[in-house]
């Protein structure tokens, strides 16, 4: 219920928004609006409201949206469909029709959905800067040997200060950097300072990571996120998990797993991985009482292994915690330089991206339909209002950004005729129009079985 209720919600709001942005433009336009729909399909609500009786809809399917304005060419195909006719509307209604307004009027119509989508992300993430911003320290943990890091002298325990002599002071700046750079195909020079204080340079060699990037950048790299050592006492068991089924508890502590020894957390966590679906005898230390159990991780999958979880963890003391976190607070002004930057760059990575699935560089894979976006939603807001802000802020900049890619039927095709329009001096012919809305139709087809056969496949594969 959580995810269908987030999953609804941040399609809504969205889409709420992005309509909102055709509506308020066309009318400081003075375009004559006649429906604003949120959804498709069956109306549930609807309700006449303003001087010129626009029409407010909420349909069934909460799927997207529209706004339709008075337009003469949608009223001579309604008209040779039967369904209405030119004496509907008085000369004074059709001097307010979006065909007849100046193109300049129309891209500010057009386009104001897609911006509105983008202020959107710049005012929740102006919210989350003032907030606070909470992130991890790009300490090392785990060097694998043999790896891109073990090669280039990487050790546990150094903590990254910039990354081709830009600061870094979270692994979500160091991950993103590192990642932006495999898909490059560039080597990158890191800064780090070990626990004694020594700087040192290193160079990886992140040439012919390409695709394999995508996946978990740190896990190609041959590096781990560093995390203190605790004790291995439950601080949460998650309901229907293996760990309630076989009767663990809160403040149980750890003492072995068939018969290995779990002095740290750590070793509770690699044993359980390192056996899904195995049987496993726990042995527990329950108010001074010892008590065997018999736990059977269950099997899931991680970037193409299977490996087992519980659905147990444990708490860090807030001395631990400071010394793997740090948080950041800015003013309101600095917050807001800074969530325009955020969106202007997530703006950006989301066209290159789009340009490396077209050229062959980033796979296909990485385009998520309905079932992958509401599965996003759902964990995002059981993590808390920040995560489920951040993620609607996300999908907000995808779906402004998708809407100006220049494919007919889409914002961004509009906006490609009407640049057409400027430079031949004359509108695009309706022939071209409605071989254009095929086309993206077509394509927006592919796309949107693309992106269910990805939900599919994430579902089947884990």
């Amino acid at each position: 219920m959580l995810t269908l209720f987030a999953f609804i919600f941040t399609i809504g709001i969205i889409v709420t928004i992005h309509e909102y942005g055709h509506f308020q433009v066309a009318r400081w336009c003075g375009v004559k609006v006649i429906r604003f729909s949120i959804g498709f399909g069956k109306p549930l609500w609807r309700k006449t409201l303003g001087t010129d009786q626009t029409e407010f809809v909420l349909a069934a399917i909460p799927l997207g949206g529209y706004v339709k304005m008075l337009d003469e060419r949608e009223l001579k195909a309604e008209k040779e469909a039967g369904e209405t006719s030119d004496n509907d509307y008085s000369e004074a209604d059709l001097t307010r029709a979006f065909n007849r307004q100046s193109v300049y009027k129309r891209i500010a119509i057009v386009i104001a959905g897609p911006m509105a989508n983008l202020l959107l992300a710049i005012l929740i993430y102006w919210v989350l800067f003032m907030q606070g911003v909470t992130g991890m320290l790009p300490i090392i943990g785990q060097v694998e040997l043999n790896s891109i890091a073990a090669q280039a002298n990487l050790t546990t325990g150094e903590m990254i200060q910039t990354i081709n002599n830009k600061e870094v002071k979270t692994w979500s700046e160091a991950g993103w950097m590192l990642f932006e750079s495999a898909l490059e195909n560039e080597a990158v020079e890191i800064k780090a300072v070990n626990e004694n204080n020594e700087l040192h340079l290193h160079k990886l060699n992140l040439a012919g990571l390409g695709k394999e990037a995508e996946s978990d950048i740190l896990n190609e790299i041959g590096i781990s996120v560093f995390r203190p050592e605790v004790l291995p006492i439950l601080a949460q068991v998650l309901s229907n998990s293996a760990a309630e089924k076989a009767g663990l508890l809160t403040d149980d502590k750890v003492l072995a797993i068939d018969g290995l020894q779990t002095d740290a957390w750590s070793d509770v966590v690699n044993i359980v991985k390192a056996n899904p679906n195995q049987a496993l005898n726990f042995n527990i230390e329950r108010q001074q009482k010892l008590i065997s159990l018999t736990v059977t991780p269950e099997g899931v999958k991680e970037n193409n292994v299977l490996i087992g979880k519980i659905g147990a963890g444990v708490k860090l003391d807030d001395e631990q915690l400071d010394k793997v976190m740090i948080k950041q607070y800015y003013s309101g002004i600095d917050s807001l330089g800074m969530s325009i930057a955020k969106t202007w760059k997530t703006s950006a990575f989301s066209l290159k991206m789009m340009w490396y699935m077209v050229t062959g560089k980033a796979s296909w894979k990485g385009i998520s339909g309905p079932v992958t976006i509401a599965n996003y939603a759902g964990e995002s807001a059981d993590l808390g209002w920040k995560p489920f802000l951040g993620f609607i802020a996300l999908v907000s900049i995808s779906i402004g950004i998708l809407n100006l890619l220049p494919i007919p039927v889409l914002d961004g095709g509009h906006l490609m005729y009407y640049m057409v329009e400027i430079i031949k001096g004359s509108a695009v012919s309706e022939q071209a129009m409605v071989l254009g809305q095929k086309i993206g139709f077509g394509l927006l087809g592919l796309l949107m079985i693309l992106a269910v056969f990805n939900d599919i496949n994430r579902i089947v594969t884990g």
